[in-house]
């Protein structure tokens, strides 16, 4: 079962706000007087006569709790100089100090294996604590916590792009407690994160099988390998002249997507129609969903978005253009777009159906693993960077039933797939409760809300989750109380 964490016997204020009453013999310190602060110049390039080296740049901090010279890093040079003041020791955290967005900035990572030939790159700065105040692994857990993490928050200072300050970063509050304590805390945060990943893996995977399952389902009955309204093959069929498609019933068409929907259609058609106060739908990325859903939440005027946005209509498909968001499948068909008219991210491509194709029918195309895979390939632009064309898409081949067949296949896949998407969306909660849960007891932890001592006591000393290979290893058996439960506390709904 879960130890029984309870509160320090006394507690003191802290003289920050935000942190509250601390434990009577903790300290409070600012970041400048208990650790060391450089923010490297190296950037992303070659010149002759410097010195090769990896650069640890900005994805790599933010995708990663943990940095180890074992990691594939981008090949640059630097001087001799810049790889003294910048190579990476044991301990140091890294955190990313420039951001598009105010609230996600100072995201650390803590440096568990250095290499000599590993540095830091721009658009981070690197904290070398001071080994007789503070532990490298205790600062990552507090700079984890909400409370540590919304200080360089309201730190962020920017209009389109966002940037701490060195000022901004050195000024931050940190609740310290002795080392030995900081290293109690480390070991049950440790602990409990091994866990909590290991369980949010397995429902990831869990996931994944059903995504297959469900894009099976998918392609069988968008590519006529079965009449859904019989549950049996078409009577004939015809080569497609498509590899990844293969034979089509006999009466089925065969276009390219051009044919059947126009691609990033021109805002100027409704631009004379909309006020500078028309309400609109603004939908970031982030606020669309791998399976379809949207988080319509913000309503702005046109005004605001008519320009340097990605311009739809209720009714359009929307596809992701950037890796991994269109492997991964983040798109949708906007019926339930809250306005008439919608602006979103530049990462989008837009899809509006003819009048041969129903757009539902659309957006499960687009959701076929043959569309996936041919995208990805298709992919242009600098690594991490790349992005699906629009050749691609307009020439992008496609099976095309007659309208009321169409129909049929859309409410059979809508009825098929109903209780797979339940069981995906059970299991994406399950997910995000761990998260939550994740959350609030780092906070709860580093800022003294609960003491993990006598709990941390019984632990064994185990390697961070370095990578997420780590977590199909089989775990190392473990007698202690606190790991006997079949999986972690789910936070409450």
């Amino acid at each position: 079962m879960t130890p029984n964490l309870q509160p320090y016997p006394t507690y003191k204020p802290s003289g920050v706000e935000w942190l509250g009453d601390v434990p009577a013999h903790w300290e409070v310190r600012r970041l400048r007087n208990v650790a060391d602060m450089r923010v490297s110049n190296v950037d992303k390039h070659v010149k002759d006569g410097e010195i090769s080296v990896r650069l640890c740049n900005y994805v790599d901090v933010y995708k990663n709790d943990y940095i180890n010279g074992q990691m594939d890093f981008m090949r640059a040079t630097a001087t001799q100089d810049e790889i003294k003041r910048f190579r990476l020791e044991k301990d140091d955290v890294l955190v990313t100090k420039d951001s598009e967005t105010w609230d996600d900035i100072g995201v650390p990572a803590l440096v568990i294996e250095p290499a000599s030939d590993l540095i830091s790159g721009y658009h981070l700065a690197l904290l070398r604590p001071r080994p007789d105040k503070l532990a490298g692994a205790y600062l990552l857990r507090a700079l984890q916590s909400k409370g540590l993490a919304y200080q360089f928050h309201i730190e962020a200072k920017g209009v389109t792009r966002y940037g701490l300050s060195h000022a901004g970063i050195k000024s931050v509050w940190l609740p310290l407690p002795s080392l030995p304590e900081q290293t109690a805390i480390v070991r049950f945060l440790d602990h409990a994160d091994r866990r909590i990943r290991r369980y949010i893996r397995a429902k990831q995977k869990l996931i994944a099988l059903l995504e297959e399952q469900k894009q099976a389902i998918i392609h069988q009955a968008v590519t006529g390998q079965i009449d859904v309204r019989t549950g049996q093959p078409y009577p004939a069929y015809k080569p497609s002249g498509i590899e990844w498609l293969g034979e089509v019933p006999e009466y089925w068409e065969v276009r390219r997507l051009k044919h059947a929907a126009t691609l990033n259609p021109s805002r100027t058609e409704s631009r004379n129609s909309l006020a500078s106060d028309t309400p609109i739908t603004f939908l970031p990325m982030e606020r669309v969903w791998s399976d379809g859903r949207i988080d319509p939440q913000e309503i702005l005027p046109a005004s605001k978005v008519w320009n340097g946005f990605t311009y739809f209509r209720r009714d359009d498909v929307l596809v992701a253009k950037i890796t991994p968001c269109f492997e991964n499948g983040k798109g949708a068909h906007l019926h339930l777009l809250p306005t008439a008219i919608g602006f979103g991210s530049t990462e989008f491509h837009v899809l509006r159906a003819k009048s041969v194709i129903l757009p539902q029918f659309l957006y499960r195309l687009t959701m076929v693993s043959g569309f996936r895979r041919l995208g990805t390939d298709a992919m242009t632009g600098a690594a991490g960077q790349q992005r699906v064309p629009s050749n691609f898409m307009t020439n992008h081949v496609i099976p095309l039933p007659p309208l009321p067949e169409q129909t049929a296949i859309v409410h059979y896949l809508d009825n098929a797939t109903t209780d797979i998407d339940t069981g995906i969306a059970r299991a994406r909660r399950h997910i995000e409760l761990q998260q939550e849960y994740h959350t609030r007891l780092i906070a709860d932890v580093v800022t003294g809300k609960l003491d993990v001592r006598e709990a941390a006591a019984t632990l064994p000393e185990v390697e961070p989750l370095a990578t997420q290979d780590d977590l199909d290893e089989t775990p190392t058996a473990d007698n202690s109380e606190f790991d006997n439960e079949d999986e972690p506390v789910e936070a409450a709904d």
